[in-house]
């Protein structure tokens, strides 16, 4: 079959490898459709992993890893066949579960984030049915990245009439805007660098937007709020340790931070006493439970009640998904989610 394999710092190629194989009950094998970039996929291709492994052993307390990586043994590259995604929908082609058969339509996770492979194999525990045609599956798939909003959204209780901010305007920072939106908030703030992605978080109903590069977004947000700043800061951006502090800057007395961002870095810096006199709640949310989590998500989205429309920006063959990482890690040409086009492999 085909998949991709990184070779080497911002480098994937298409190889040919063995078709994986069901090993036991409970299992269904998946000839891939769809799948689309997340940020957590960027540092397995973005970074220099040579770099990182020598930058851990001259100082472990400044180590910088992404998952699924072999830092240990000599050269990471190439990374395994078939790094890095794990949003991913197809059709069951063999199955050992008493829950799907063959023919049906499902988002899967794989294994690893190994999802660039024509099949996959995944355990029903980690896979739902999916409705075929209600929306185009570009936004189907999306039911796997809102399903973690879902998750993260659980943990917040009531939020209606909120002043809720979130800092990053990426996919997942606008799902967020969506959903808080969606669950009542009074306003609603999108935070991002780029103009693009801000006016992206209109279409996801956003009240406000701030280009965080342009507008001081201490000063928004007391002028926004009324001096009361934000109820509810979520940290959507990741992958590096300073925004974390800023946000903090954002969240009134004994309001509410929600870390979603994923970190890479082994320590961060932490404002420690601003956070203690404010008296803030800090909530932590990564992952999803995943079958109530992805069910809904897929409701929410198929019954038409959050729009994925404005985000789906590309859809690539798979023989380009060079090109799709380029365009999703270096936010070319407007991109915010890139969906690799599994079927040009059987054309």
């Amino acid at each position: 079959m085909k998949a991709a394999q990184i070779v080497a710092p911002r480098r994937i190629v298409v190889v040919e490898t063995d078709e994986p194989q069901l090993m036991g009950a409970g299992q269904v094998k998946i000839q891939l459709e769809r799948a689309c970039l997340c940020g957590s996929d960027v540092p397995l291709w973005d970074y220099d992993h040579n770099e990182l492994a020598e930058r851990a052993r001259l100082n472990p307390r400044k180590a910088k890893r992404a998952p699924f990586v072999d830092y240990v043994n000599g050269d990471p590259y190439p990374l395994r066949v078939g790094l890095s995604i794990h949003e991913c929908l197809g059709t069951v082609v063999e199955s050992t579960s008493d829950q799907f058969q063959t023919g049906d339509f499902v988002l899967a996770l794989p294994d690893a984030q190994k999802g660039l492979c024509e099949y996959i194999c995944a355990p029903d525990s980690r896979t739902i049915p999916l409705p075929k045609g209600a929306v185009p599956d570009e936004q189907i798939l999306m039911t796997q990245p809102l399903g973690t909003v879902v998750w993260a959204c659980q943990k917040l209780g009531n939020i209606v009439d909120s002043d809720v901010a979130i800092v990053g305007q990426g996919p997942m920072g606008l799902m967020f805007t969506r959903m808080l939106a969606n669950l009542g908030a009074r306003t609603v703030i999108g935070l991002d660098k780029l103009d693009y992605r801000l006016h992206t978080a209109k279409k996801m109903h956003a009240t406000h937007t701030v280009n965080v590069d342009k507008d001081n977004p201490v000063e928004a947000i007391r002028e926004i709020t009324n001096g009361k700043m934000a109820d509810l800061v979520v940290e959507a951006v990741g992958h590096q340790t300073k925004t974390l502090n800023s946000c903090m800057k954002l969240v009134r007395h004994m309001g509410t931070l929600l870390c979603f961002g994923v970190p890479d870095d082994a320590y961060y810096p932490f404002a420690y006493p601003e956070f203690f006199r404010l008296n803030l709640n800090l909530i932590s949310t990564v992952g999803p439970n995943v079958v109530p989590n992805f069910s809904l998500a897929r409701d929410l989205i198929a019954q038409g009640r959050v729009d994925m429309a404005p985000l789906v920006t590309h859809v690539l063959p798979f023989e380009e998904i060079q090109h799709g990482y380029e365009l999703f890690t270096d936010r070319l040409d407007g991109a915010i989610k890139v969906v690799i086009d599994y079927n040009s492999l059987r054309t």
